[in-house]
């Protein structure tokens, strides 16, 4: 039984849960039965595995980690404990992980384990929230929140993953994706003076953050000139008509071996087929021009070479949080338009779409300076390499390798959200990060001076 002085917060909790199963259910219905084994990405997993994981890391950082449960099944407890994040420029090397299994487990049985766990944390979850306050992870319920930020994370990679199935391996949603098609904003350099930046937060002043998110640091940011809005497909078209892939003078050595390896002349959405450009949506393939506006997303190499050939750079992460969170005044607001909460007309996120749409749609969800869609329409790459703060502390007991793992100077920092990212995580202090080389994210850019 539920004892009053907690039911408000046992309630809201429950209703979180459910509206994010129910998303991450319908989001695995775009796979077809027979393609849950397969890997659109070689270097992921199968889509079998991100069924399982969800709930393995529910139950071994929840039940497991702050009640001191029993495993639940000691086989799929394990093998979907953590997923891989291969090099990608040595996909035999990557990250500590389970063992891959000699052969996954049947799709009725995952299901079964999932279903198990749900009902498993439903149950547990007045017991997690009066667990002792000298368990970190019990303190304002982080264990939960952390599952539902987990969760809701996992659904973005799910929906990139799946947008590399081929058509008929997938299964097209009622009703249809409507795809926006209006002209863009014209992109204008605006000045940002130089001043501090807050990055990071105090770890007592939020309910849940990841450890790599805390502890605030101020640092101090030159002036510089940052774009308006992030690029177009239809600039970085531009771009590849210029024969910008093929400049040798324009990459990094390492940007530039990638490329060529991979065979790379192109954003990974695009596709040529017949001289004719079209773009590829997670659900469909486009006519190019419904695209145009729409940012384009690439990887942080290719966003350098187009920002060296436009004469310019990527901004780093203190100078993002500047233009994205200060003011003329000095102070700092809690999102780029202030510090009400997010909402719809604030930014393309929250899976208001099934895909991007023209930049500078939302007004409303400008900074201070002026500058459009710094929180929504696509994560935003930044120069700056994934470290910690100063005072940094693994302090999750049962993920001390969350974010050290990957401070290797090969992952970077990504801010905002995409289009995809739930509004949970639509925070200042929120970091993504990903390989420089990786071309599947959901991530646009723009240019500095």
């Amino acid at each position: 039984m539920v004892t009053a002085s907690v039911a408000p917060v046992v309630a809201e909790l429950e209703q979180r849960f459910h509206v994010t199963w129910e998303r991450t259910d319908r989001l695995f219905a775009l796979v077809a039965g027979d393609a849950m084994l397969d890997r659109p990405i070689p270097l992921r997993h199968p889509l079998i595995f991100y069924v399982g994981h969800l709930s393995a890391f529910a139950w071994n950082h929840v039940c497991r980690g702050v009640l001191g449960g029993p495993s639940l099944d000691a086989r799929l407890d394990e093998i979907f404990d953590r997923g891989i994040d291969p090099d990608v420029d040595d996909p035999t090397r990557c990250h500590p992980h389970p063992a891959v299994p000699d052969e996954w487990p049947e799709l009725g049985e995952v299901l079964a384990y999932r279903d198990r766990v749900r009902a498993e944390i439903l149950s547990s979850m007045q017991d997690i929230v009066i667990a002792p306050s000298t368990t970190v992870m019990a303190v304002n319920a982080r264990a939960l929140v952390m599952a539902l930020e987990h969760e809701q994370m996992h659904q973005e990679t799910l929906l990139y993953i799946v947008q590399q199935l081929p058509a008929e391996r997938k299964v097209r949603p009622r009703p249809p994706a409507v795809y926006p098609e209006w002209d863009a904003l014209r992109t204008r350099p605006i000045a940002i003076p130089g001043g501090t930046a807050t990055l990071g937060a105090d770890f007592g002043k939020l309910d849940f953050g990841w450890d790599n998110e805390f502890p605030s640091v101020t640092v101090t940011v030159p002036e510089f000139v940052i774009d308006s809005t992030p690029v177009t497909n239809a600039e970085f078209l531009q771009f590849v008509a210029a024969g910008g892939y093929g400049r040798r003078e324009l990459w990094d050595e390492a940007d530039w071996t990638w490329k060529e390896r991979t065979g790379l002349r192109h954003p990974t959405f695009w596709t040529l087929r017949d001289g004719v450009w079209r773009y590829r949506t997670v659900l469909d393939e486009l006519r190019f021009g419904t695209a145009r506006d729409w940012p384009v997303y690439v990887s942080l190499a290719e966003a350098r070479v187009f920002a060296r050939w436009r004469g310019g750079r990527l901004p780093t992460e203190a100078e993002f949080h500047r233009a994205a969170y200060g003011t003329p005044g000095g102070a700092e607001r809690s999102f780029p338009w202030g510090d009400e909460a997010p909402r719809p007309e604030h930014g393309n996120f929250h899976f208001a779409y099934w895909s991007p749409v023209p930049v500078g749609s939302h007004p409303a969800g400008a900074s201070a300076w002026g500058v459009h869609e710094l929180v929504g329409n696509g994560w935003e790459w930044t120069e700056t390499a994934f470290a910690p703060f100063p005072g940094f502390d693994p302090y999750i007991p049962t993920y001390p390798g969350y974010s050290a793992d990957f401070f290797d100077g090969k992952h970077y920092v990504l801010k905002g959200a995409s289009w995809a990212s739930d509004a949970q995580l639509v925070r200042r202090s929120f970091r993504n990060w990903y390989q420089a080389r990786y071309p599947y994210v959901f991530a646009k850019f723009r240019c500095v001076r």
